[in-house]
């Protein structure tokens, strides 16, 4: 195996075991600039550009709400969306938001790594930071997809509630979750190419076996417990709560969501630093 001097232990290596984001201070720079090229390219050449981050998305929930909310007649009980289709498709909208994030992170953190093999091999560069881009480029457009939600839902219900505030303390447990995600899959990515499509495979399982087109209160208690070991179902849940029902979320689950992500971020990154040591050989 060819020496690299990345591979030796640096300043801060320890400090992000235990504290994951750290990795994204201490690299912010190279962080930034790999975003703007991620973003920049990914919509290079296209006529609408940014535009579609915000046509895609409504043009899916359109189709789904006429779907379910029309065809189907799918609606959750005891909420004002019980009766009202417009309304039913909020709560599907906050339901693909999250779904939209972790789909879009999971589905290119396989090849965060094998896209840029050009610099595996040197020395001093922090690959780590690689599967961060692709988490950041998805939180990108989550971002613009929540600001549409917000607007349909100023328009639809005539006021956004106050405890919408408490979503950013929702979404960053979550998005530490994806950044654990990311480096695992990236990492295993290099050596096995065919997780990018068993991660298809799940995601389309994550999709329909989580509250995002139907109420979990219409299933049995049983059933509701397997449900929650999805790990959209948790935030999907605590979104609806104070983006349309106007509640404070629940604390003491956010806060064991919080601890599972943590631990989850500090293991893949861990892995990835081990596995990293093996990338040049194989790419």
């Amino acid at each position: 195996m060819t020496p690299n001097n990345s591979d030796r232990p640096r300043p801060g290596q320890y400090l992000d075991i235990l504290l994951p984001p750290w990795v994204l201070f201490r690299h912010s720079l190279v962080f930034r600039q790999f975003l703007n090229r991620s973003i920049s390219r990914r919509y290079r050449l296209s006529v609408f550009g940014l535009l579609w981050t915000i046509l895609v998305p409504l043009f899916t929930l359109v189709i789904y709400t006429f779907v379910f909310g029309v065809i189907l007649q799918s609606r959750w009980a005891g909420t004002d969306a019980a009766s009202d289709t417009t309304s039913f498709g909020l709560y599907l909208f906050v339901g693909l938001l999250v779904f939209w994030l972790m789909a879009d992170v999971v589905g290119r953190a396989p090849g965060a790594i094998i896209d840029y093999t050009n610099l595996v091999k040197k020395a001093v560069f922090p690959l780590e930071v690689l599967p961060l881009v692709t988490v950041g480029g998805a939180v990108f457009h989550a971002l613009i997809s929540t600001g549409v939600l917000l607007v349909a839902v100023m328009v639809i219900k005539g006021a956004i509630p106050v405890t919408a505030l408490y979503a950013p303390l929702i979404f960053l447990p979550f998005i530490l979750l994806l950044l654990g995600l990311s480096w695992l899959l990236s990492a295993i990515g290099v050596f096995f190419r065919d997780i990018q499509h068993i991660v298809g495979l799940l995601m389309t399982g994550v999709l329909f076996l989580s509250p995002i087109f139907y109420s979990i209160d219409r299933l049995g208690p049983g059933l509701q417990t397997v449900i929650m070991f999805n790990p959209v179902t948790f935030l999907v849940l605590q979104l609806r709560r104070v983006l349309l029902d106007g509640l404070q979320p629940d604390w003491v689950g956010l806060a064991l969501y919080t601890a599972v992500a943590w631990i989850v971020a500090s293991v893949s990154l861990l892995f990835f630093r081990y596995a990293r040591k093996s990338f040049a050989d194989v790419l």
